[in-house]
């Protein structure tokens, strides 16, 4: 059974950083895509960053492109997501999810395993 369990997630000023993890079990995590999604109340999950199996290929939503780094620790089954500069509308439920297959990109539909999300909270 796979599970994704998020961590790192918490209350920061406008400007300050955060760093999310997210740790895989249950197949061979080196093998498929991972993703962070977030998802604020009374609005859609949205996508904010993927990971191909390697590590060499990345995608990010326009707005956090400059701001956040996704990054994938093959040899300890996680994947990262460091988010700098932060703003308040960066406020939501943070999720990790796996894709099954080695690409995938920000359709939500593309990914098969979700965590349980972690709460990130951005002060002005």
């Amino acid at each position: 059974q796979v599970q994704l369990v998020e961590s790192g997630g918490g209350l920061v000023q406008a400007g300050g950083s955060l760093r999310l993890s997210c740790a895989a079990s249950g197949r061979t995590f080196s093998s498929y895509a991972m993703a962070w999604f977030r998802q604020a109340p009374g609005k859609e999950r949205e996508f904010r960053a993927a990971i191909n199996w390697s590590g060499a290929r990345t995608y990010y939503a326009d707005s956090v492109k400059g701001r956040f780094t996704i990054s994938r620790d093959n040899a300890k089954n996680t994947v990262h997501l460091q988010m700098n500069s932060l703003k308040p509308d960066d406020t939501a439920v943070y999720y990790c999810a796996t894709a099954s297959r080695r690409v995938a990109g920000s359709d939500s539909r593309e990914y098969d395993y979700w965590g349980q999300g972690t709460q990130v909270t951005v002060s002005s």
